[in-house]
């Protein structure tokens, strides 16, 4: 018989894989991430409500969640079962808001604690009257789970009745999902109308698929026609190779009509005493357990690559858009540079107040201009890198994640960016100059503007400024000139590629927000690797 390993080196090999399922995200909007982000997190699910709880506490009673479609009687069926009425069922749908859990007395603590389902809140009703408020003032019906404790349920048993799993309120299906990834037994309640449905037929081939311990139930089935119905559904399930798993059938009668009244003990007796086996008889309750927990640790060896595929598939993904911001700027960056050699900056007003200078030009009105069209030409090389992002993103459909959409709302903040940088080069240049100056041993030194004046457009001119660098070197002498060119040149160098870096990480912040590290796929693999040798 196959019995359960509860060793510490597999729990922690099984912690240490939680984690790293944890830290694993999938925030770009390629093709495989939704699909990766509900795997992750229905994988998250039975980790935590399941199978790290069961591993640590094997003699914990069996927890049998009681799932379906809207209308399939769930709520009925359980109360049904207990004999007592302890979950809301009615005409309105969808009912069960608040996921009820009903155990014996004695089994209490094993739910009323975070053992399983940490994140939902445990309330506790007294007995109540019919119609009373089944919740508590204040409580997010979405996110609490309400403990019942019946003496009818036999020791070792506890019931789940979960919101519906097509329910038209998103979070009661996600609930449901999460809900079922913590049973031992999967209970599947579909109705004679709907047994051919989708949505629970996912359920049947998902726990196929984790080898899960299931249990069919088809409900309200009218007399005249449950042969034939349960055998068109037997056929079904024979097809799907579900065909060893055990199915009851319960008759449509007056009590289930509305959903407000039990039904009478012997439609449910059948269920109830194959339940009662599972818990109590010691062969069939390590079975029980033993297939769903190595259903779900065997599902590991597919699941954990897929998600640690999708990690590498972000990874790429983000690698492909840093590239095209690198390339972009980087082109736009050589640009630069090779336009500052031809002396680009020097035209426009910047080139009319050089011809005008020093009679009917000022060194701060030269220097202004030629500040304003540094300022120009690098804003129009951002501008350019931007706009190239922006073309090669447009093609990449990573690029759609809304992070990455919201630019900033005004062209204005990358020109008062760069225009600040600008202006601090100047006034670093013109602090130069002025050491320069004091340096002289003169009687009569040079204005400390007018060097600074005469250098930047030196060194911003290219050939058109080679009368820069002479009246410089008349000034302070050609050693003088030559180092502070020198200092200068240097100095707007590391300004221009600050500035180009600043650019680049601004475009980049956003990607690099989300995360996207190359980690992921490697530690997944690699603790699915650990895990399987604990095994």
């Amino acid at each position: 018989m196959v019995t359960l390993d509860v060793r510490p080196q597999l729990l922690d090999a099984l912690s240490a894989l939680r984690d790293r399922v944890a830290a694993a995200r999938f925030p770009l909007p390629l093709a495989g991430a939704p699909r990766a982000r509900a795997n992750r997190d229905e994988l998250l699910a039975q980790l935590d409500d399941y199978l790290v709880p069961r591993l640590k506490d094997p003699e914990a009673p069996l927890l049998a969640v009681v799932g379906g479609s809207t209308g399939a009687g769930k709520s009925t069926l359980v109360n049904s079962l207990v004999g007592r009425r302890v979950s809301e069922a009615g005409v309105l749908r969808p009912t069960t808001r608040t996921p009820v859990l009903v155990c014996h007395p004695e089994d209490h603590h094993w739910f009323s604690g975070m053992r399983v389902l940490p994140d939902l809140t445990r309330v506790w009703v007294p007995q109540r009257e019919q119609g009373d408020e089944l919740l508590l003032p204040g409580e997010d019906p979405t996110r609490v789970l309400r403990i019942e404790t019946a003496d009818t349920m036999p020791p070792g048993l506890a019931l789940l009745d979960a919101p519906d799993v097509d329910s038209l309120v998103a979070d009661n299906r996600v609930l449901a999902s999460e809900l079922i990834c913590a049973a031992d037994i999967w209970v599947m309640v579909t109705t004679a109308a709907r047994y051919a449905d989708a949505v629970p037929w996912h359920l049947l081939r998902t726990a196929k698929e984790y080898n899960a311990t299931l249990v069919t139930v088809l409900d309200r089935v009218p007399h005249q026609v449950v042969s034939e119905v349960s055998r068109q559904y037997g056929a079904l399930l024979t097809k799907a190779g579900l065909g060893d798993v055990p199915r009851f059938t319960v008759p449509e009668l007056p009590e289930s009509a509305w959903g407000g009244g039990l039904l009478p003990a012997t439609a449910v007796a059948p269920l109830r005493t194959w339940l009662v086996h599972q818990a109590q008889d010691q062969a069939a309750r390590q079975h029980t357990l033993a297939r769903t927990a190595h259903g779900v640790l065997d599902s590991l060896r597919s699941r954990m690559p897929e998600l640690a595929s999708a990690a590498a598939a972000q990874y790429s993904a983000a690698l492909r858009l840093t590239a095209a911001v690198d390339h972009a700027y980087d082109s736009e960056h050589a640009r630069v540079r090779s336009r500052l050699q031809a002396g680009a900056v020097l035209a426009g007003d910047a080139l009319k107040r050089w011809r005008a200078f020093p009679l009917d030009c000022t060194a701060q009105e030269l220097l202004d201009a030629l500040v304003e069209s540094l300022g120009a030409l690098v804003l129009c090389a951002v501008t350019a890198a931007d706009e190239r992002v922006d073309e090669i993103w447009r093609r990449e459909p990573a690029a759609a994640a809304p992070e990455l959409t919201g630019r900033e709302s005004s062209p204005e903040s990358a020109e008062h960016r760069i225009g600040l940088a600008v202006r601090r080069w100047r006034r670093e240049l013109e602090e130069y100059a002025e050491e320069e100056v004091r340096a002289l041993d003169r009687n009569v030194a040079p204005a400390p503007e007018a060097v600074a004046a005469l250098v930047a457009t030196a060194l911003l001119g290219g050939r058109r400024a080679r009368s820069a660098g002479e009246g410089l070197a008349e000034r302070i002498g050609a050693h003088g000139a030559l180092r502070l060119r020198d200092r200068g040149g240097r100095l707007l160098t590391e300004h221009l590629d600050r500035i180009v870096h600043t650019e680049r990480e601004r475009r980049l912040a956003p990607l690099d927000a989300l995360e996207v590290h190359p980690e992921p796929q490697a530690e997944l693999i690699a603790a699915l690797s650990v895990l399987q040798k604990e095994r």
